[in-house]
């Protein structure tokens, strides 16, 4: 079953309040989300214990499956996702 996108507004919402300063949209969601069984973001401006607080939080409001990785530091694949993947902060 496809992932509601409108969820994707309120990832951005909740994303802002941890002091997220980048947010990325990449994987199956970003390409193809009529097929997308969860939500692959790429977060800058949260990090720590408090990007995986903001992970928990997106799960269990939206229960929906998520992956979330940090921007910070930079590597190939964040590199990748940054020049793919759909900027949404």
């Amino acid at each position: 079953m496809a992932i509601d996108p409108s969820k994707i507004d309120r990832i951005v919402e909740l994303a802002r309040t941890y002091g997220a300063t980048r947010l990325i949209l990449f994987g199956s969601m970003a390409k193809t989300p009529s097929v997308a069984r969860d939500i692959d973001i790429a977060c800058d401006g949260v990090s720590g214990w408090k990007l995986y607080e903001l992970a928990a939080k997106i799960e269990d409001e939206l229960d929906v499956p998520l992956d979330i990785i940090p921007l910070h530091p930079a590597t190939r694949l964040t590199m990748k996702i940054e020049s793919e993947g759909k900027r949404l902060i």
